[in-house]
């Protein structure tokens, strides 16, 4: 007899997450986990196994990235339904995945019940963003994204190197790096480099892990 109950693959680092997930999941009646993963690398080669009609991806993972899921597994099935289930609610991550292919946006302070109610729409062929979610989105907007360069700067600040540093690691003068900082400084709305890393921190646009 065919399963038409939803099936869902779900990839998450955190074994308790995932344990809570699929025990909310597996209690409805008309869904089920068909797998589960706890990196990158494994929940690809499971959803080419299962071809689930739901998959829910974490963005923050131990080595290929969710961001990186998502874009492969769009890339070859295009109409996969992914959602991202994560604690990173900066608008830069929301626009990051929406971009690379996510169908909606949740963050892990999601109610179950409501992940429950977004798998059924989303399956159904929904792609409504939760108020907060969409807000943060909007603001977004109102900023100027930075440059390839500016964020290699950016990343390079955070990680505590001086404009020195950062010139002899990428290649370019200390000028230039400085040309860069003072413009980053303007796009994000700061006066110095701790602001910026804290800015940039909260919007989701850079990650220390």
């Amino acid at each position: 007899m065919l399963d038409s109950r939803i099936s869902i693959l779900c990839l998450d680092d955190h074994p308790l997450v995932r344990e809570g997930i699929i025990l909310k999941i597996d209690a409805q009646p008309d869904m089920k986990v068909v797998a589960s993963a706890a990196t990158g690398e494994e929940a690809l080669e499971l959803f080419w196994q299962h071809r689930p009609n739901v998959t829910l991806v974490d963005l923050q993972l131990p080595t290929i990235s969710g961001l990186d899921v998502i874009r492969e597994i769009r890339r070859r099935e295009p109409e996969a339904r992914i959602i991202v289930l994560t604690v990173y609610q900066g608008d830069e991550d929301i626009h990051r995945a929406l971009q690379a292919g996510a169908t909606t946006y949740l963050l892990k302070s999601t109610l179950p019940d409501d992940l429950i109610r977004v798998v059924r729409e989303v399956h159904a062929g929904a792609r409504h963003l939760p108020s907060d979610v969409a807000m943060q989105l909007a603001a977004r907007a109102s900023w100027t994204s930075l440059t390839a360069r500016e964020m290699d700067v950016l990343e390079r600040i955070a990680a505590g190197m001086r404009n020195k540093e950062i010139a002899a690691v990428l290649g370019i003068s200390e000028e230039t790096v400085e040309v860069h900082v003072r413009n980053m400084f303007g796009k994000l709305h700061v006066q110095d480099r701790t602001a910026a890393v804290a800015v940039a921190l909260r919007r989701g646009i850079i990650h220390v892990h």
